[in-house]
């Protein structure tokens, strides 16, 4: 696999083609929960998980922590992809434990436009498997971060402290 570090556009289409014949070994998910209270951003990620999974995906939604919970009870979804900023003033850091208490054990990618190295690790700590920077919000980022979640090591880690263009969450 090429190294994340390279900025050249041929090192950057090989990385996604390596990122588009991983995703093909995921297992097969077939129910996924988007919390958002943004329509526009739901339906965006929606629609991007639709052209990477296919229309028979389940793909529910809620604009709360409350109807989140009742998402879960009522159904457990394998896959939790949570806005980071939920309206009025509920964060990530809330809403996790509240889905963690409603017996979700399964993981829990959390979307931001807020994402710092302490932020990322502060949601890492509180149960989340993968943090997403909002503005990376497509099938690339995506399927790199459900490999992560899903078969963890498949991506080569770049060295540490070495500029990784295609990741501005960490």
């Amino acid at each position: 696999m090429v190294s994340s570090t390279s900025k050249s556009g041929g090192d950057f289409l090989t990385r996604k083609s390596d990122l588009t014949r991983l995703s093909k070994l995921l297992p097969a998910v077939r129910d996924i929960l988007i919390v958002d209270d943004e329509t526009f951003d739901a339906d965006r990620l929606k629609a991007t998980l639709r052209v990477m999974f296919g229309y028979e995906l389940e793909l529910r939604r809620a604009a709360t922590v409350a109807s989140a919970v009742d998402q879960v009870i009522k159904q457990q979804p394998e896959l939790i992809f949570l806005d980071d900023c939920l309206k009025p003033s509920d964060t990530a850091t809330v809403t996790i434990p509240y889905i963690r208490r409603a017996g979700y054990a399964g993981p829990i990618v959390v979307i931001s436009g807020q994402v710092t190295r302490n932020r990322r690790r502060e949601l890492i700590e509180l149960g989340a498997a993968e943090v997403i920077h909002k503005d990376d919000v497509d099938s690339s980022r995506l399927a790199e971060a459900m490999l992560n979640v899903f078969m963890p090591g498949a991506l080569k880690k770049p060295a540490a402290g070495a500029d990784q263009p295609f990741r501005r969450d960490e």
